[in-house]
C-alpha cells in the first residue's frame, strides 16, 4: 500500500514508518524518518463501519518551476527573519534597507509603525498603562487601537525600537506576527461574557495564536537578545503543531508549519459565537463559529473560509470577496483543520504575484469544492454538514451589560479621528489612519472624517431623518480597505449596499465624486431613503432594493426635496442672524437649530404655566 506524501514516501503497514521527504521552505533538503500510527477514516458515504477511505496527501508543488516575488527571495535568505535585520537595526542609519523592511513586519512593525496584538482583545492593565507611556515617550503621544484588537504607535525611531518593543515584550505583550506573510493577531469577541460559548470562543483563539506563532526564536534573539519570555503552551497546541500525520509540516525546521517561505501573503483568522458579528466574521481569511448543543455546552465549529476587503483599482482582476461555507469539525479538531488550511494556502498560494496572493484568489481559481478537497487531505479527515446559524447581529457592547456573573462591564466608544460631533453616525463610522501616517494612503482618512460626518448630519437634516437614524460610513485612505472599504452603507469613492450586520459587500455606485459634490449626490439618495424606504430598511437594504441604476437617475435628476408644508404654520425664525446665532450654539451640543429652538420654548411655556387654581 502506498500513500502520497510531499514529494516522495513510501509506507510500511508492518513497521508502522513512513519516509518523508524533509523541506526547507519549499525545496528538498534529504529525507527525514517519521514513526507514526495509520489511520484509517470511516466513510461518510457508507453505512457499514467496515468501510473505509484512505485520505491522500498532495503533492507538494515545485517551487522552482515558477517565478518567485523579491519578498519570497527576501525570505528565503533570512534565516528565519533575522538576516539582514539584526545587521540593519544596528547600523547609524534612521532607516533600513528593503530587505529588512519587509522581515520587521513579521516582527509587527512597519517602518511608520508598531503594532501590538492580543488574541481575543484582551488586554492586562499593566500592559495599557506601559503602552500609554511608551506612546509619550517614544512616539508622537497617540495610541490607537485597530479593528483587528492591536494597538498602533507612530512615530517610534530606529534607535528607539527595541526598547520599545522589548519593554511591550516583559509587560505581557506581543508584537510577533502583527504584521507580515503568517497568521495575524486572532480575533474573538472582546466582551467578557460569563457564557460557555464566549469563553469557548476566546480559550480557542488563544489557541489558534499560539499554534500558528513563529517557533524560530529570531523574534526573542532580536527584542531581548534571546530571552524567552513566554508562558506555557496548552498540551494540545504543541500536539497539534507537531502532528504530521498528514504531511503538514517541515520535518527538522525551526518553523514546522511555515518553513523558511512562511505564507504567501497575511492570513486573518476570527472566531466568535452565533449571532455575534462583533469581529465582522467574513472579513477573514478563516471565520471559525462556535456551535453549541441546546444546554450551551459548546460542541465544535462551523468554518468560513475566503476573506478580501483590498482591491487595486488598475487591477479589475483582484477583487473583495465574502467567506464560503467550508463545513463544520468537533471541537477537538479545530486545531488541525486549522493548520490544514494554512498550509493548503502556504502550498498552493501564488508566489510570483503578490497582488494574487491572498487565499481568496486560490479559491476564486479553483472554486469551494476542489479547495475543500485538499484541505480534508491535510486534515485527513471529510467535513461534516454546515451547521445551521441564526441571522448575524453587530453588537458594539457600548454602555452598561450584565457580564452573567454578577459584575457588570461597560463598552465605550472611541472615535476615529478627532470628531465634534456626537451620534449615531459616530457609533459605526471608521477611518483608518491614512496621511500622514500610512505610507500607502493617497488621500485623507482619520483627518477627514469628522469634516464629513458633520456633513453627512447635515443632509440628514435638511431631508427630514432623525437624529437617532445612521447609516454606517468607511473612509479610506487607499483601496485596502483597512476601514472595512466594501462593508459600509457609505463610502466614497461611493460604494452602497453593504448591510448593518456586515454580511454583504458594498458596491461601487459612483467613481471619483469630488469632495465638494458629496451632498449633490447624499442628498437624493437619504432623501428617497426616507419617504420610501419600508419598515426597519436600512440604507443598504433600500440601496439594493430599487438598484443602482434607478438610484443614479435619481441623482442625475435631483431638484430638491418637495416643499413640505409647516404642521402648525409655525415659523420660529423671522431673521436670518438669529437663526445663525441659535444654529451655532445647536451645532455645539449635536442639535439643529429647530432642535434648540424648540427645547427653548417648551422649557419656557413649562416655567410660566399656571397651575391650576385650588377648589
Amino acid at each position: 500500500m502506498a500513500e502520497t506524501i510531499g514529494a516522495a514516501s513510501s509506507l510500511s503497514l508492518g513497521e508502522r514508518m513512513v519516509r518523508m521527504q524533509g523541506y526547507q521552505g519549499l525545496r528538498s533538503v534529504g529525507f527525514a524518518a517519521m514513526p507514526r500510527p495509520v489511520r484509517a477514516l470511516p466513510s461518510p458515504c457508507s453505512s457499514s463501519s467496515s468501510v473505509v477511505t484512505a485520505v491522500s496527501t498532495p503533492v507538494k508543488p515545485d517551487p522552482t518551476q515558477v517565478k518567485r516575488s523579491k519578498v519570497e527571495i527576501f525570505k528565503e535568505h533570512s534565516n528565519f527573519l533575522r538576516y539582514p535585520l539584526k545587521e540593519e537595526l544596528e547600523t547609524e542609519a534612521a532607516n533600513i534597507n528593503e530587505a529588512a523592511t519587509q522581515l520587521i513586519k513579521f516582527h509587527g512593525s512597519y517602518q511608520q509603525t508598531n503594532r501590538d496584538e492580543q488574541p481575543s482583545g484582551k488586554v492586562p492593565n499593566r500592559l495599557y498603562l506601559v503602552m500609554d507611556d511608551l506612546a509619550d515617550e517614544f512616539g508622537i503621544g497617540t495610541l490607537r487601537l485597530t479593528t483587528r484588537q492591536t494597538f498602533q504607535l507612530h512615530g517610534i525611531t530606529k534607535f528607539n525600537l527595541k526598547t520599545v518593543l522589548g519593554t511591550i515584550i516583559r509587560n505581557m505583550g506581543s508584537t510577533l506576527g502583527a504584521c507580515g506573510d503568517l497568521n495575524r493577531n486572532v480575533l474573538a469577541p472582546a466582551a467578557p461574557l460569563m457564557r460557555k460559548d464566549y469563553l469557548f470562543a476566546q480559550e480557542t483563539a488563544d489557541n489558534i495564536a499560539m499554534l500558528l506563532s513563529p517557533q524560530s526564536g529570531s523574534y526573542y534573539d532580536i527584542w531581548v537578545d534571546g530571552e524567552k519570555i513566554m508562558s506555557a503552551e496548552p498540551p494540545e497546541v504543541v500536539k497539534a503543531r507537531n502532528d504530521n500525520s498528514n504531511g503538514t509540516n517541515f520535518p527538522d525546521s525551526p518553523e514546522p508549519i511555515y518553513g523558511t517561505q512562511f505564507l504567501p501573503r497575511k492570513f486573518k483568522i476570527a472566531v466568535t459565537v452565533p449571532t455575534d458579528n462583533s469581529v465582522d466574521i467574513l472579513t477573514n481569511d478563516v471565520g471559525v463559529v462556535v456551535v453549541s448543543d441546546a444546554d450551551g455546552e459548546p460542541q465544535g465549529f462551523n468554518i468560513y473560509v475566503r476573506w478580501g476587503d483590498g482591491k487595486n483599482p488598475q487591477m479589475e482582476a483582484t477583487f473583495p470577496r465574502l467567506g464560503d461555507q467550508l463545513g463544520y469539525v468537533p471541537k477537538e479538531d479545530i486545531l488541525y483543520a486549522i493548520k490544514a488550511i494554512v498550509v493548503t494556502q502556504r502550498e498552493h498560494g501564488r508566489r510570483d504575484d503578490r497582488r494574487y496572493s491572498r487565499m481568496k484568489y486560490l479559491i476564486s481559481d479553483w472554486g469551494i469544492d476542489k479547495f475543500r478537497g485538499t484541505v480534508e487531505r491535510y486534515y485527513g479527515k471529510k467535513f461534516e454538514p454546515f451547521r445551521e446559524l441564526p441571522e448575524w447581529e453587530f453588537k458594539s457592547y457600548l454602555g452598561w451589560h450584565e457580564q452573567g456573573d454578577g459584575a457588570m462591564f461597560c463598552g465605550l466608544h472611541v472615535d476615529n479621528g478627532p470628531s465634534p460631533l456626537r451620534g449615531s453616525l459616530n457609533i459605526t463610522a471608521m477611518a483608518c489612519p491614512a496621511l500622514p501616517l500610512c505610507p500607502l494612503a493617497i488621500a485623507e482618512a482619520e483627518r477627514g472624517i469628522p469634516d464629513i460626518l458633520k456633513r453627512v448630519r447635515a443632509v440628514f437634516d435638511k431631508v427630514g431623518l432623525k437624529y437617532s437614524e445612521s447609516v454606517v460610513i468607511r473612509v479610506t485612505g487607499c483601496p485596502n480597505g483597512c476601514a472595512g472599504l466594501t462593508w459600509p452603507s457609505l463610502d466614497w469613492s461611493i460604494w452602497l449596499g453593504g448591510t448593518p450586520n456586515q454580511m454583504r459587500l458594498a458596491e461601487t455606485f459612483m467613481n471619483k465624486v469630488k469632495l465638494h459634490d458629496l451632498e449633490t449626490v447624499l442628498e437624493p439618495l437619504f432623501y428617497n431613503w426616507k419617504i420610501r424606504r419600508l419598515r426597519r430598511e436600512s440604507f443598504g437594504d433600500f440601496s439594493m432594493r430599487i438598484g443602482f441604476e434607478k438610484l443614479r437617475d435619481l441623482v442625475e435628476k435631483w431638484e430638491g426635496p418637495a416643499e413640505a408644508r409647516p404642521r402648525f404654520g409655525l415659523k420660529l425664525f423671522s431673521d436670518k442672524e438669529t437663526y445663525e446665532a441659535m444654529s451655532e450654539i445647536a451645532q455645539t451640543q449635536n442639535k439643529t437649530a429647530h432642535q434648540l429652538a424648540m427645547e427653548v420654548i417648551r422649557s419656557y411655556v413649562a416655567s410660566n404655566k399656571l397651575a391650576p387654581e385650588s377648589e
